[in-house]
């Protein structure tokens, strides 16, 4: 790696370092207060980058404190010209401003998780890829999502108690029944989603009144864009766009 092109800033990353200047009273940090210090070394544990790819500055303090002045100088009330600041940069600021209690969780969430080491065993889900890149929380802890999503030991759970309730196994959204449609072939088959995100529900035990019944469509719509999207708000999503 050549010196001075250091890996490009990831969501996760920029999330944990607009929440140092969102408590800061949205004013960047220096490379010697002990905030930047500490995230400095804690964005130098994230397991986003190759190794191969870090040079010995790596998310050293003045990288860190240089980024805090990215996004102090990109908010929207700032009267100087800004510094370097790419379109991540901006959709966190917008997010922070707009979700600020959601933002903060997701932050704290992030650093929760590699103080305690969880993210070690987060392997990539498949089929996640693009929904992990567009997770309002950061690819981290929506690799985290999607893989409790995708247990089957979970799934079966819900299937069964759906049923032992006398209730058919159709979508909560869009009440898309796969047995209805597709016969014997989509007997039993439903997608399960975690109707809390990550950042909000923590590393708690899953219970089964957490997850919701989706088709493989409205699963992919909830997951899809920045914004925090229930079930029911979906639903009403879809019951108005049917009504027009």
């Amino acid at each position: 790696m050549q010196p001075g092109r250091a890996p490009a800033w990831e969501r996760d990353e920029v999330i944990l370092v607009c929440d140092l200047v969102y408590h800061n009273g949205w004013n960047r940090g220096f490379p010697d207060d002990p905030a930047v210090i500490e995230l400095s070394e804690l964005l130098q544990q994230l397991p986003l980058h190759p190794q191969e790819k870090r040079d010995p500055r790596f998310r050293n303090v003045n990288g860190v404190a240089h980024k805090t002045a990215d996004l102090h100088t990109n908010t929207p009330w700032y009267q100087g010209k800004p510094k370097n600041g790419g379109a991540v940069d901006k959709e966190v600021i917008r997010d922070f401003l707009e979700y600020p209690e959601e933002m903060q969780a997701a932050a704290k969430a992030i650093r929760d998780s590699i103080r305690y080491g969880s993210f070690e065993k987060s392997e990539p889900v498949e089929g996640a890829a693009g929904d992990e890149s567009e997770a309002p929380e950061g690819r981290l802890l929506a690799r985290k999502y999607f893989a409790r999503e995708r247990d089957p030991r979970l799934r079966d759970k819900k299937i069964k108690s759906v049923l032992a309730a006398g209730r058919d196994l159709s979508c909560e959204a869009c009440g898309f029944d796969f047995e209805a449609v597709y016969g014997e072939r989509g007997r039993g088959y439903i997608e399960c989603h975690h109707i809390l995100p990550l950042h909000a529900s923590g590393a708690t035990t899953t219970q089964l009144k957490d997850l919701a019944l989706l088709c493989s469509n409205c699963h992919r719509m909830i997951h899809r864009g920045k914004e925090w999207l229930t079930p029911g708000r979906l639903r009403e999503l879809i019951q108005q766009q049917r009504a027009d």
